[in-house]
């Protein structure tokens, strides 16, 4: 039974993980703070297999059992997030970086840094390939996360190169899902939130930015597919499926026969206009393509909310 390590894992995106490493046949360590994160997202999964460590990953990690993968999920992802502890999310990017990886080395693991389309800033080039270096302002509001995620990939590639670990990096475009905070700023459960309640739904701009949404199922499978590849340098995985946010909030409330209105509201800082990822790596080193369609997406997400979509909306 191999023995996997997942940062964040009670998360949004690490407890989907965790639960994809238990039906594979894996141990599962799943270290969380809590921060941003939550019991009741990883409750159904307590068993023999199963361990809950509360710990953040800005201090060192000690585990007394072999390790075969390290999954480095923990961030400060949602802006709401990053905004409120800036230099925890630098700290996690940095210090819990270093852990992880000193973690890998020690255990000799396979390491997997999910890192982030936010690395590539707000685009010149489009879509963004993993061989842009991305146009990022340092110094913004932003940047307390897209530099804390950049210097992870920057010491990640140092301890393969230095150290030998073997190592892998996934920048995950935007994902949504079942158990994604509700009030965690980002656009779908937002506008979920905001749609399901009657309330007025709020697109910053005039909503043509665009972004590129994978369901969680999609994107678990390519984490799980990229760990056991022999590959280190990044590999994009998203949906090229791009959407303005405004196309997006016509859909929300369509499938959830809202009768909210949109209402527009100022652009914050450094916001990208444009996120579509290039997956042709993803293809041909993985296999991998997303399977589920926004809307296919987006009903599963309301259905786990406990609604259902609107009569006719199909």
């Amino acid at each position: 039974m191999p023995t996997s390590l997942v940062t964040g894992g009670a998360g949004f995106l690490g407890s989907h993980l965790c639960e994809a490493l238990l039906e594979r046949g894996h141990r599962v360590l799943c270290l969380d703070n809590l921060e941003t994160s939550s019991l009741e997202n990883i409750d159904h999964l307590r068993d023999d297999a199963f361990s809950f460590l509360h710990r953040d990953v800005i201090e060192p990690i000690e585990i007394d059992e072999p390790i075969h993968f390290v999954h480095h999920l923990a961030a400060l992802a949602s802006p709401i997030d990053y905004l409120r502890m800036p230099l925890h999310s630098l700290k996690t990017g940095s210090y819990g970086t270093h852990h992880a990886l000193g973690l890998a080395k020690w255990k000799r693991a396979r390491f997997l840094l999910a890192s982030t389309s936010e690395v590539y800033g707000d685009p010149e080039v489009h879509p963004q390939p993993e061989t842009y270096w991305g146009n990022v302002n340092p110094i913004g509001p932003r940047g307390v996360y897209d530099e804390a995620k950049r210097y992870a990939e920057a010491l990640t590639m140092a301890y393969h190169r230095q150290q030998g670990v073997d190592t892998a990096i996934v920048r995950i475009f935007n994902t949504y899902g079942p158990r994604m905070r509700a009030n965690d700023g980002r656009a779908i459960p937002t506008f979920l939130r905001q749609a399901l309640a009657g309330k007025p739904v709020t697109v910053f701009g005039d909503g043509s930015q665009t972004r590129s949404f994978c369901y969680v199922e999609d994107l678990i499978r390519g984490l799980l597919l990229l760990a056991e590849a022999d590959e280190h340098l990044p590999v994009n995985l998203g949906n090229p499926d791009e959407k303005s946010l405004l196309e997006l909030a016509q859909t929300v409330i369509r499938l959830t026969g809202s009768s909210s209105e949109i209402v527009f509201e100022a652009l914050p800082v450094d916001d990208p206009q444009v996120r579509q990822p290039e997956i042709t790596r993803a293809k041909q080193l993985l296999g991998w393509e997303p399977a589920v369609e926004l809307e296919d997406g987006l009903r599963r997400t309301i259905a786990s909310l406990g609604h259902e979509t609107a009569v006719g909306s199909t």
